[in-house]
């Protein structure tokens, strides 16, 4: 048996996008496996989230093959699918697939579905989904076997609250309009062969002084290979080819390196097949791509620590330092190639061939990194000097000693505290300068493109940026900056790329990118020159996204530059700098990095797992470059500042005996560097070559390092422990070391200590009793050896313990000296040596900090050497990179390292010298400084205005917040404000006298950040920080171009990137000038108010006065007034945008216009309850806009009755806002719940954050109270289009149009198939609308909240799945409110409210659910048994026994209905449950609807509006009230005076107009049971109202397990009936269908032209033939005719009846079969399939397998008609759109229509891949209805009951012995058949010789006549001869007749006679049927 073996489909999708996993599905017969790949992904939110990927297989078609039995498998993720298994090549399966992930975002797109599609293509197609999409089938192993059928899926892949798109269309049609076929793109699917050529490594170290014994192993798609193993080297080289075998139709995949050293791992190296491959889709167009290809190029390894995951923007790839590390670990360099050819001997194998052609690839050139340290400020207290180290690769590392030393490291620095919280290095004017040189290959080809690219993306991006900054829409700075983005776009795009086309060292891969990289540029700047401000923001978006996809460099070559910042000799925090970035380049700044030479910030960042929450480790300002030490010569980084080169070293001694010297220093050395760290003497130092001493050697005290660190505080604590023990006698005396710290280590006893220079004390020592101590401040406990100190202190005294000790504490204060804190320091640092300090000693006492002063205690001593160094000639190159190696001769360097070892005296190693870390810096090396000499002084504007969007689970929104401004290292805060919503400062922070010495042009390019962080303090004093915010400011060199910056709301950032509120800021950086008088100073032009500096007014946004006002509705008994309203009156200030409201001074609005402009208005507040709030006991409603707020009243009985309770108290508020949109502030409604005792707790809040939809204007000339919608006119249908469907659609409309029975499903199938539907005369009476979703998303509908709106309420900020906590509904209006009390007030917004009714409400409540679509599986066999269940408040309907088994499209047709109280019983909840035997039911999904809301809408939505009034007939009207009582309960609503009807007239007068029945009905229809003339009339007045009409809506299930996840849909509707308005209307029946049965006959007459496959005795070629045939899906029933034998020219007679029965659905046109799956299923599965008829020629063979000689293929609702002959007959008959002649098209029709017919059908079979005809069968087919088969009965083949008609054995030569019978026939049969052609031939030449031979014997003749002429006369004989002539003529004539054969005729009379009954029997029922001898 022959089964099909289909690989896997491949999508080739229109656009490329980000390359993401492959999906594929496998249609096989065998299984195959299958690759997976891998792809990078955009990784935005980290978060796990949940997915779905759903895969729906409808049928295939035109499957190659004969007799094939196909099965589809889908393998998603690994999970193995299969569909059942079919038959024929047309298979219906109609089956679909789950596969959930519960995974981050990157990992989800990281899965794979065995369909050759990204799953994120399939992400970013339109509803997520690929509709009905036809997918080309090749196979995998024949390489031309080209598509070899299709098959029909739907995918979908969808994430937290994605909707699945709702397929409407019958499962089975074929009449597909939009066909799109996704063909293979690689047709064949080749293998190709990947093949990695690793030549060699470089730098591989692992840990210092270790060799290590590499090998490379190479990882793809699972598979690993690796390299040999080379042993002890850092630099293997390998030279060896890595294959691996894949398919080119898979898109990409990371080939990961790994270096081995088992067992530790070296590094890793990550290339994805995507940065290196090309599939064509980047660029729109003829575009081919290319296979992967690399280098031969390097890869940089890295491992170590790796990078915390931080991604900003979307589409960004992962970084290596994420991926595989921070630490550098070296490079292979290797080449990737791509073959597509015959199998490879082996996949691992020696490079034989010559490798000198790489080497030029290798040559190296020397690059120059010089980086200058400008500021370090925003660090934590690091109590131990830090210093910062650059390094690139491993040059620069000083963990690496296999390098020569370089100035990679500052000097080392302490930190200071700024004055607020944060610390700072005091570089000040002296600048620290690292120089680093290296050793890299030529990449600057690659890196000008590279950086060419990025220029054009990141003006780009910041265009995009400021677009989407711009809220307002009509704003027509929009547009300006629309066409700046495009204008800058065009202009970037038409910088040319570097060629690469002749670039000698560019590699393939280099040429092939440059290519696709110029053709984007090419596209985009047409699309720039061609786009239309028309989705501005996406098509931007779209091109950024593409841009972003052709940057990555895999072939980069350079490694990154690091910096660490490093304390106690540890790596701390880091920073990393691409190189490309920093890179320079000759050609020019566009080729050049975009920061190469520029001030840029960083900050640094701990590494992963390490480093304090939310602290940043620093924030670091530095300059850096990057280039070829050849581009190096005029190097200047910075516009003014010197640079210096000093050899530095420390002098050190001891006291002993009373007498400083060198004796008494011990184990120390007496030279050494700033840590400790053993030098050589001054003497031995050696100048580096390039360089030459300046200057003798002096002493210079390092006053960077004595700096106080208190220097900038205004106090400070000190504290001394007093410590005493027991002595034998258990007295208390002085301990050994009777002061300590807290730690325990010695301090000075508290009366020597004196109070520093600059300070004083207000208060002497005391004992601090406020911990847990006694009465006199000891506290005791047990000495624990060896620290002698107690690990527990103990507040009561107990005979054991053995010391105790107390606290003295006293405060010192700062002098209010001339100078700030800052002056102070740069005095100090300023200063030279005093009296005194003539020699430079640094004294230390008891480890304490060095001091120029000596001390009593000081026992050690130091004092700083330095020699400045100067360069020699210019050598054309920077001076700077000729620092290489150290100063001193390595072999005193080498012999002096043993006394490296010694300790230091005294516990100096505690704070220099780390005894467990190994310092393995080389000594010795000079220090690079930068000096500026001249200062520049700036002032800082910092103007703030107000945060939001602030969300707080307390009463107290904010409690006392404050700003906090961080500038460098200096910090101011803002006032503190009482607890707001919305806290508004309006405050301006001024920084003056801010030092920077950078050129003011440098700092204008690029300024220090602003840092703003929003700080909280509780009631205890606690401060928290909730968010920072951080931006460049604004720089003004000259004061008269000045501009106050516009406020800009910026993102307070929290816990890596979460976005937590905004603050609305702006600032200003200044620099103060010579001219700048006094009079002309900014400050000046700041307002001082309170104590603070406010805001200037031409800043402040402009404000307008308005009010807010709060009504409570509630439902009593008194208290009413003429809205049906009271309760709590409110008026609240707003300000909103200038463009809601009409200013009647435009001009003074404008923000820079000088003034305000206050105004009046009000805003209606309906507050109307709150619901689903399940732990509330007496909640109320607390409204906070800004910093103002008010309260409604509790609600006491809030589980009875949840609206807002009855009140007369009136509360307004007063707050002023800004107008313009871009500052307004939200809306914030919490729901505070009162407990017991009087605590409050916050339940839940909203935040109404857009006003602008409840802002109206009644002031306003031009406004108009809300009016009903226009009526819509009729429409008049062209004359054309008229003359086209009546005649061009005639003939089928005629054949189409037929009456059948009609129920409520024809009105379901009319709305979601009309055209294939069937047809019904009267149909457009009774439509109805079918939603695709539910009726609350429709927009026409406003969500259903026209009444009151339903807002959600959170406990956080509200995200895609954050939970509800409970809803408040209410609703806003904003108008003007005058402010004059004695003004008329404006008229009322809410005209007319609903009818005043009893709350709660008793209703009603029938639900409707008609069918389920895409059910969740929740069964083994992927299926699941749904039932329904609802619930409305304690009410619970539904039966599990009424489950639908095994089906994930269940069909209902159930009604529900039930009784409930609004708004206690609001919620319906309607749940779909899996019905399981012994385990608990499943719960499918569930849906919630708010009754309340439809019930108040004014839309109608509690029972929808009927197309038409019947009062009897299968579409009756349900509802409870007639349409004229509905039109004037909608008037009633609208404030409108009720409607006028006119019997007579048939009108009615409406809103002011008159409408009249015949403009709706120009004819009166005849459909039966129509209501009366006012009814009609009225209701087609409310269909133009907008209102709802009668529907089905689909509304999506949602499962708690799996939150945001569609889990299918249930198409239902709802009608409510309010008891008080009488009884309801009647029920509406929608039972499910029940098919029909039918049964069809099939008589085989004959057939004719079969192919012969048999050979005979005589070697002639015949057939044994007989037909198969059965029903598609009901193969079990299949029939055979019997065998006509010896068939020698294909025709065959049969006279035989198949008999067919089936259940069949006319409306879906589908029949329906019900069997178990399985003997021991529980239920039998019902299948759907379509209604075709499969017939099946066989050759018959006794010993050998039948021959299959034929098929065809019946859809019986949708057939060609027969041919009434044979040769009319052909294969273009079953052709359903031929190709040409497009004009012959055979017409097609449905069976159960014409119920019989008789002909010539075509049988085809596959031959060489195409289908040819293989023989005709005649067939007469007649359908019966069950009732019809009962009357009429037939039996099967020619058995009894033989009738209607009657069938007969067909009279069949019997050819057995035909050659003994007639063997001279039989013989001429054989030889004209055998030797026809031959014979002819023979003929025709006899015949042209016989008369070539006449001719010659008659010329002569002829010629003797013609020339003598006689003249005889022969008339007579001529006479007689013809005479004789005509005789022999007819005697000719009548002996022919006796030679025919004379038993011809009577044969032929002989079979007549022999069946006169059938014949006439045939034409009594067939008229049309033809002869038999047809």
């Amino acid at each position: 048996m022959l089964r099909l073996v289909v690989q896997s489909a491949k999508i080739d999708p229109p656009l490329a996008p980000l390359p993401r996993p492959c999906m594929s599905i496998d249609f096989r017969g065998e299984s195959l496996p299958g690759s997976t790949w891998e792809r990078e992904a955009p990784r935005g939110n980290m978060h796990s989230v949940k997915k779905e990927v759903r895969v729906k297989v409808f049928e295939a078609r035109q499957l190659m093959g004969n007799n094939i039995k196909p099965v589809v498998k889908v393998s998603i993720a690994g999970q193995q699918h299969q569909t059942r298994i079919k038959m024929g090549n047309n298979p219906f399966f109609n089956e679909i697939f789950f596969q959930n992930f519960h995974e981050v975002p990157a990992k989800f797109f990281d899965e794979t579905i065995l369909i050759q599609t990204d799953i994120g293509f399939i992400y970013h197609s339109p509803g997520h989904t690929l509709l009905r999409k036809w997918l080309g089938l090749c196979q995998p192993n024949n390489s031309g076997s080209g598509v070899t059928g299709y098959l029909k899926v739907t995918i979908y892949a969808l994430g937290v609250g994605d909707q699945a798109l709702i397929d409407q269309k019958l499962l089975y049609g074929t009449d597909d309009t939009d066909i799109q076929i996704f063909k293979s793109a690689v047709v064949p699917m080749n293998m190709a062969y990947l093949q990695l050529f690793i030549y060699c490594a470089e730098d591989l170290h692992l840990k210092k002084h270790q060799s290590v014994n590499p090998q490379l192993e190479v990882e793809l798609i699972g598979e690993k290979l690796r390299t040999h193993m080379q042993t002890q080297t850092d630099n293997p080289i390998w030279n060896q080819i890595l294959t691996f075998r894949i398919q080119v139709c898979l898109r990409s995949v990371f080939l990961s390196s790994r270096k081995k050293d088992c067992p530790d791992e070296i590094g890793t190296a990550s290339l994805s097949l995507n940065q290196i491959s090309s599939t064509g889709e980047e660029i729109e167009g003829v575009y081919s791509g290319f296979l992967p290809c690399f280098g031969p190029s390097f890869l940089t390894l890295h491992g170590g620590k790796k990078a915390p995951f931080r991604i900003q923007e979307e589409g960004a790839c992962i970084p290596d330092s994420v991926r595989d590390g921070l630490a550098y670990r070296g490079r292979v360099f290797l080449e990737l190639i791509t073959q597509i050819k015959s199998y490879q001997d082996s996949t691992i194998k020696d490079l034989s061939h010559e490798v000198t052609r790489i080497e030029k690839h290798q040559n190296r050139q020397k690059y120059g990194l010089c980086v200058i340290f400008l500021s370090c400020t925003m660090m934590p207290n690091f109590k131990e000097l830090i210093h910062f180290e650059v390094s690139i690769g491993h040059y620069g590392n000083k963990m690496d000693l296999n390098y020569k030393p370089l100035v990679s490291s500052t000097q080392y620095s302490p930190v200071i505290y700024d004055g607020n919280i944060y610390h700072y290095v005091p570089w000040y004017n002296t600048k620290p300068v690292v120089a680093v040189t290296s050793n890299w290959e030529d990449v600057s080809f690659r890196m000008n493109c590279l950086n060419l690219l990025h220029f054009t993306r990141d003006r780009l991006k910041a265009n995009l940026d400021t677009l989407k900054s711009t809220r307002n829409p009509k704003d027509p700075a929009l547009l300006y900056q629309w066409e700046k983005l495009l204008r800058e776009l065009a202009e970037d795009c038409k910088h040319p790329l570097p060629c690469m086309t002749y670039q000698p060292k560019a590699t393939s891969l280099d040429r092939k990118r440059w290519q696709l990289r110029s053709l984007l540029l090419q596209e985009l700047a047409q699309k720039a020159k061609q786009a239309k401000p028309k989705d501005m923001v996406a098509t931007a978006e779209d091109w950024l996204y593409r841009l972003n996809a052709v940057l990555p460099e895999p072939q980069m070559g350079l490694p990154d530059v690091m910096i660490w910042l490093v304390a106690k000799e540890q790596r701390v925090a880091y920073a990393q700098v691409p190189a490309h970035s920093i890179l320079f380049s000759p050609a020019g700044a566009l080729h050049s990095g975009r920061l190469c030479g520029k001030i840029q910030t960083l900050f640094l960042q701990y590494p992963e797992g390490e480093g304090q929450k939310d602290v940043l480790p620093a924030h670091l300002r530095v300059c850096m470059w990057l280039g070829n030490v050849t581009d190096s010569k005029d190097l200047q980084l910075l516009r003014q500042g010197d640079t210096a080169v000093y050899a530095e070293m420390y002098e050190n001694q001891a006291k002993y005996k009373d007498q400083w010297g060198q004796q008494g220093l011990y184990h120390c050395p007496n030279f050494s560097d700033v840590m400790g760290n053993k030098t050589l003497p001054m003497t031995d130092f050696q100048p580096p070559l390039g360089w030459h001493w300046q200057d003798s050697w002096t002493v210079e005290p390092q006053r960077r390092l004595l700096l106080d660190i208190d220097i900038n505080k205004s106090q400070v604590l000190e504290e001394v422990y007093e410590n005493q023990g027991r002595d034998t006698r258990g007295a208390w005396g002085p301990a050994a070391i009777p002061n300590t710290d807290v730690n325990g280590q010695p301090m000075e006893a508290r009366e020597n200590v004196k109070c520093p220079q600059g300070w004083h004390f207000k208060k002497d020592w005391v004992v601090e009793l406020n911990h847990a101590v006694d009465s006199k401040g000891w506290e005791y406990g047990v000495g624990i050896p060896p620290s002698g100190l107690p690990q527990v202190w103990s507040p009561v005294e107990k005979t054991y313990h053995s010391c105790r000790r107390r606290r003295w504490a006293r405060v010192r204060f700062r002098n209010h000296g001339e100078l700030s804190h800052e002056q102070e320091t740069l005095s100090f640092l300023q200063l030279g040596l005093a009296k005194g300090e003539e020699e430079g000693w640094e004294y230390d006492t008891f480890g304490s900090k060095f001091h120029l002063n000596p001390q009593p205690q000081s026992r050690f001593r130091r004092r700083c050497w330095r020699r400045r160094l100067a360069p020699n000639k210019d050598k054309g190159i920077a001076p700077i990179f000729l620092l290489e190696g150290s100063l001193a001769m390595d072999l005193k360097y080498h012999a002096g390292k043993e006394e490296d070892s010694k300790t230091w005296p005294w516990g100096l190693d505690r704070q220099f010298r780390d005894p467990q870390r190994q310092d393995t810096r080389p000594p010795n090396l000079p220090f690079i400084y930068c000096t500026f000499n001249k200062p520049h002084y700036y002032q800082l504007f910092c103007y703030i205005y107000q945060a939001r969007n602030l969300v707080s689970n307390q009463i107290v929104t904010f409690q006392a917040p404050f700003i906090r401004v961080v500038f460098l290292n200096h910090s101011q805060c803002t006032q503190t404000l009482r607890s707001s919503a919305g806290p508004t400062w309006a405050q301006t922070l001024i920084f003056q006298h801010l030092l920077l010495y950078e050129n003011p042009q440098d700092t204008k390019e690029s300024p220090p950040l602003v840092v703003l962080e929003l700080w909280q303090r509780d009631f205890w004093g606690k401060e928290s920080l909730w968010g920072r915010s951080m931006w460049p400011p604004l720089v003004w060199l000259d004061l008269q171009d000045r501009i106050l910056p516009p406020m800009r709301w910026h993102p307070l950032v929290k816990e890596l990137g979460k976005e937590e509120g905004e603050i609305l800021a702006s600032c200003e950086l200044i620099l103060q000038t010579e001219k700048l008088g006094e009079k002309q100073l900014p400050i000046l032009s700041v307002p001082w108010k309170n104590g603070a500096y406010t805001l200037p007014k031409s800043i402040q946004p402009t404000i307008k006065r308005m009010a807010i006002e709060v009504l409570a509705m509630w439902d009593g008994d008194g208290g009413q007034d003429r809205r049906g309203w009271s309760g709590v009156r409110c008026s609240l200030l707003l300000v909103l945008p200038d463009y809601w409201i009409q200013s009647s001074h435009p001009e003074k609005d404008y923000l820079g216009g000088g003034g305000r402009q206050e105004r009046n208005e009000e805003v209606l507040i309906l507050a109307w309850g709150l619901r689903n709030m399940k732990k509330a006991s007496s909640p109320q409603l607390l409204v906070e806009f800004g910093e103002e707020s008010l309260r409604t009243e509790p609600i006491r009985d809030f589980q009875t009755n949840p609206n807002f309770p009855e009140s007369e108290s009136v509360l307004v508020l007063t707050v002023l806002m800004p107008t313009e949109e871009a500052y307004a502030l939200p809306l914030v409604v919490k729901v505070v719940d009162n407990w017991a005792f009087g605590q409050q707790i916050v339940t839940g809040q909203a935040n109404i954050d857009f006003l602008q939809p409840y802002f109206c204007d009644p002031w306003a000339q031009d406004y108009m109270h809300p009016k009903l919608p226009t009526l819509s006119e009729k429409k008049h249908q062209d004359f054309l289009g008229y003359l086209y469907r009546k005649f061009w659609f005639k003939s089928s409309k005629a054949e189409d149009e037929y009456e059948h029975e009609v129920d409520w499903w024809s009105k379901l199938f009319w709305a979601t198939d009309e055209h294939k539907s069937l047809k019904y005369k009267y149909k457009d009476y009774h439509t109805l609308k079918v939603y695709e979703c539910e009726l609350e998303a429709v927009p026409a509908f406003q969500g259903l909240q026209d009444f009151c709106q339903t807002f959600k309420l959170y406990q956080e900020q509200p995200k895609l799945d954050s939970p509800v906590v409970g809803e408040f509904k209410g609703l806003f209006r904003i108008y003007p409110f005058p402010e004059n009390p004695e003004a008329p007030k404006p008229p009322l917004q809410f005209l007319v409210w609903p009818e005043r009714e009893d709350f709660p409400q008793p209703c009603l409540v029938r639900v409707y659910v008609v069918r389920a679509i895409n059910l969740q599986p929740q069964d083994y066999n992927g299926l699941c048994d749904p039932y329904v269940i609802l619930k409305l408040g304690k009410t619970e309907l539904g039966n599990r026994d009424m489950y639908q088994p095994n089906t994930l499209d269940p069909i209902f047709g159930t009604m529900f209905e039930l009784t409930c109280n609004i708004p206690l019983e609001k919620d319906l909840e309607i749940q779909l449950y899996d019905f399981d035997l012994f385990s608990p039911d499943d719960k499918i999904g569930t849906t919630v609807i708010d009754l309340e809301n439809r019930l108040l809408s004014g839309f109608g939505a509690h029972c929808g509006l009927s197309k038409s009034y019947c009062q009897s007939g299968p579409f009756r009207w349900r509802d409870q009230m007639p349409p004229s009582y509905l039109l004037e309960r909608y008037a009633k609503r609208k404030g409108l005076p009720p409607p006028l009807f006119s019997p007579e007239e048939d009108a009615v007068f409406y809103n002011g107009k008159k409408f009249k029945l015949q403009s709706f009905e120009p004819k009166t229809p005849t459909v039966h049971g129509l209501g009366p003339k006012k009814e009609r009339l009225a209701l087609y007045l409310l269909h133009t109202q907008g209102l709802v009409p009668e529907h089905v809506e689909t509304r999506t299930l949602y499962s708690d397990s799996q939150p945001g996840i569609d889990q299918g849909k249930v198409q239902m509707w709802v009608d409510i009936f309010p008891k008080k308005l009488g009884p309801p209307g009647p029920q509406v029946n929608i039972n499910p269908r029940k098919p029909k049965r039918y049964e069809l006959r099939c008589i085989i007459w004959k057939t004719a032209n079969v192919d012969l496959v048999d050979d005979n005795l005589s070697r002639e070629k015949t057939s044994d033939i007989y037909i198969k045939g059965w029903l598609y899906g009901l193969e079990k029933d299949m029939q055979k005719t019997d065998i006509h034998y010896h068939s020698l020219t294909g025709e065959a007679d049969f006279n035989w009846r198949f008999v067919f029965t089936m259940d069949y659905l006319a409306a879906e046109r589908m029949c329906v079969q019900s069997q178990k799956d399985y003997i021991w299923s529980l239920d039998a599965t019902s299948m759907k399939f379509p209604a075709r008829l499969i017939i099946q020629v066989w050759d018959n063979d006794i010993f050998s397998p039948d021959d299959f000689l034929g098929v065809l293929e019946l859809d019986l609702s949708d057939m060609p008609l027969p041919a009434r002959h044979a040769k009319q007959c052909s294969i273009r008959m079953m052709d359903a759109d031929p190709k040409w002649p497009y004009f012959v098209q055979y017409k097609h029709f449905s069976l159960f229509k014409k119920k019989t017919v008789t002909g010539w059908w075509p049988c085809q079979v596959l031959d060489g891949g195409k289908w040819r005809l293989s023989g005709k069968v005649k067939m007469s087919l007649e359908i019966l209805s069950e009732k019809e088969a009962l009357i009429k009965p037939a039996g099967r083949g020619q058995s009894e009951p033989n009738q209607y008609p009657t069938l007969h054995p067909p009279l069949r030569t019997n050819t057995s012995f035909m050659w003994l019978r007639s063997p001279v026939q039989n013989f001429c049969y054989i030889f004209w058949k055998r030797y026809r052609f031959k014979l002819i031939a023979f003929m025709v030449i006899s015949i042209i010789a016989l008369m070539l031979f006449n001719f010659i014997y008659s010329a002569p003749h002829y010629l003797a006549m013609s020339w003598i002429k006689p003249q005889l006369q022969l008339y007579p004989p001529i006479k007689i001869f013809n005479i004789i002539n005509s005789l022999n003529t007819s005697n000719a004539s009548s002996s022919i007749l006796p030679t025919q054969d004379p038993n011809l005729k009577p044969t032929i009379d002989h079979e007549w006679k022999l069946h006169p009954g059938p014949t006439n029997h045939l034409s009594d029922i067939f008229p049309e049927l033809p002869a038999p001898g047809d």
